[in-house]
């Protein structure tokens, strides 16, 4: 009797401890996160492996020059945030809320992922959400890419962000 419920004492130690890293974020995650965290300007949106001019609608919101100037707070304790378009005739000022969270990939560059969520934190995107490369990321600045494809060619969308919390 003491030996089966030693072994079921065992069991439910190993899959809590397994169960807890598993959903752990990594060393490097956290320290992203900790960068991530507060408020951004999306300073330049450019094009990168092709020549000539781009028009796009970007995370199927809105032209990219909506995007240029525009200001992104990331919340760290709750993994929520929100941006604001900048201010282009066309673009609408609404604010748009997400949640976001950082994928360390082993080798390759960690990612930054998000999802629309409303006022109340419901996903209002059907669980579809977009991923971009982290480049660079520090206190005074952040480069995220996204590859895609325009006319079966390569181009990355490069997004240059300056911390509006080191510029107050």
């Amino acid at each position: 009797m003491k030996i089966m419920h030693l072994k079921k004492l065992i069991f439910l130690l190993v899959f809590t401890t397994g169960l807890v890293n598993s959903c752990s974020v990594s060393k490097a995650a956290r320290q992203d996160r900790s960068v991530l965290t507060g408020n951004w300007i999306l300073s330049n949106v450019s094009y990168q492996g092709s020549q000539g001019q781009f028009t796009s609608v970007l995370f199927n919101d809105a032209d990219a020059s909506c995007f240029e100037g525009s200001t992104w707070f990331f919340r760290n304790n709750n993994s929520t945030g929100s941006y604001l378009l900048g201010n282009g005739s066309n673009c609408d000022a609404a604010e748009r809320f997400i949640r976001w969270s950082v994928v360390d990939r082993e080798g390759m560059a960690s990612q930054l992922q998000f999802k629309f969520i409303d006022e109340k934190y419901k996903d209002i995107s059907g669980g579809l959400g977009y991923r971009l490369d982290i480049e660079v990321l520090n206190d005074q600045q952040m480069r995220l890419t996204s590859k895609v494809s325009v006319d079966g060619q390569p181009l990355t969308v490069v997004y240059d962000f300056i911390n509006n919390d080191q510029i107050l």
